[in-house]
């Protein structure tokens, strides 16, 4: 059995750290052909995206697969999380998913421009991940996924898709299948792109919905006492202004099909909809971390399959809502930290904890937090890499009075759902 790393990880900060340029992981395409999706539509010419960093070791048990965000891409995932679980003998794989602009999208197909590129589906993600690893990597199984938002939704997906496919599972911020009022906030999103008169019908000249959707994220991903703790009367509209900006970066037709995604993800719809026969299938054991105060993803769906798979769960209680993990930061870090180097054990709930507010509470030992890592910003760009529809400018985002209380590597973190970002939890 491979030793445990000794190296501490603060895996969520590092999650959102993306001036660091990724150098070492170049970024990477798979061309897969002609994939069929799910519906049986195709996508013609497929190609995914992908970085890899660290070595494969003997035993080939090392593998961690990191899934990206909706708008997100792997580049900044290499360039914080990923090289610090190298640095911890990890090989880490970042994959790009469908609709992120750097693997085929509406916005970069040649074949299937814009509208005419099909809707895909979380499982369709997967698979693309799946037969990239499989075929192109020659791995055959995985040490963990892990992933937050979609991210963490990808990673409920592998679960159920691939059971005999990765040991363990680590969904921050995802779900199963979406809640009732998840798919009305997810179907007004997409309201907002389709029917503002600028969309026409995908071939739009300027991004279209940009300012009704920053404002729409700005309430959901948030909660009321975290806006009125973080900004004042005076910051709101240079916030505003900067998040319409943000989103307006990300091609409206590729954050489209990436909503449609997620509104039809449902990981039970294989077994006629019954999530205790989908969570029989699930091998890996899983740490499922959730926010109570989540509006974008609400964790009720997550949790309930953290029951049906004896997960270990971590519920945080703040009022940080889809940014509950980074608000909690250190808590969350302990805790996958923990989780991926314990020793293979039978997956079961942990012990009840009178003093925890945690529906099912994790413990985990104490560990210190390196040190934050130099960041190079003058190794921004790579010859190597081609990757449309991201921007690696330095945040702006956010503001002073939006200053995470944390020193140092989390004050300077930018908040979820910030477009051009790439801490996009959503």
């Amino acid at each position: 059995m491979k030793s445990a790393p000794t190296q501490s990880i603060p895996l969520v900060i590092l999650l959102c750290l993306h001036l660091a340029h990724a150098q070492n992981a170049p970024q990477q395409f798979a061309s897969l052909g002609d994939f069929k999706l799910q519906s049986g539509q195709i996508i013609r010419d497929c190609r995914i995206g992908y970085r890899t960093l660290g070595q494969l070791n003997p035993a080939r048990s090392n593998a961690i697969l990191l899934t990206t965000w909706l708008t997100g891409t792997s580049k900044p995932l290499m360039s914080g999380l990923g090289k610090q679980l190298a640095a911890a003998d990890y090989y880490v794989i970042a994959i790009d998913a469908l609709g992120d602009g750097v693997s085929s999208s509406p916005s970069n197909s040649p074949l299937q421009p814009r509208m005419k590129f099909p809707k895909f589906t979380i499982a369709d993600m997967v698979a693309t991940q799946h037969q990239l690893l499989t075929q192109f990597l020659h791995i055959d199984h995985l040490k963990a996924v892990m992933g937050a938002s979609m991210g963490g939704v990808q990673t409920f997906q592998w679960m159920v898709s691939y059971p005999d496919f990765l040991d363990q599972a680590i969904a921050i911020a995802g779900s199963p299948r979406l809640a009732p009022y998840d798919l009305v906030l997810w179907q007004a999103e997409s309201d907002a792109i389709t029917r503002d008169p600028a969309w026409k019908d995908g071939e739009y000249t300027e991004q279209p919905a940009s300012a009704l959707l920053a404002e729409i994220g700005m309430l959901v991903k948030n909660t009321p006492e975290k806006i009125n703790q973080d900004l004042t009367r005076e910051t709101v509209s240079t916030v505003l202004a900067q998040e319409r900006a943000a989103t307006s970066a990300f091609d409206a037709n590729n954050r489209l099909r990436q909503f449609q995604a997620m509104l039809a993800l449902d990981v039970s719809a294989p077994f006629g909809g019954s999530m205790a026969a989908a969570a029989a299938t699930v091998k890996a054991q899983a740490l499922i971390i959730v926010t109570a105060t989540d509006h974008t993803v609400t964790p009720g769906p997550a949790l309930e399959f953290a029951q049906l798979i004896h997960a270990e769960v971590l519920d945080l209680q703040n009022n940080c809502g889809h940014h509950g993990a980074e608000c909690a930061s250190e808590k969350v870090d302990q805790a996958v930290q923990a989780f991926l180097t314990s020793p293979a054990a039978a997956p079961g709930p942990a012990a009840p904890d009178s003093n925890s507010p945690r529906r099912y509470p994790l413990a985990a030992p104490a560990l210190p937090l390196p040190a934050a890592p130099t960041l190079d910003s003058s190794a921004l760009e790579s010859t190597r890499e081609s990757c449309p529809q991201t921007s690696d400018a330095p945040p702006q985002f956010p503001p002073a009075s939006w200053a995470n209380p944390a020193p140092d590597i989390a004050a300077a973190l930018p908040r979820p759902g910030h477009t051009a970002l790439p801490c996009d939890r959503k």
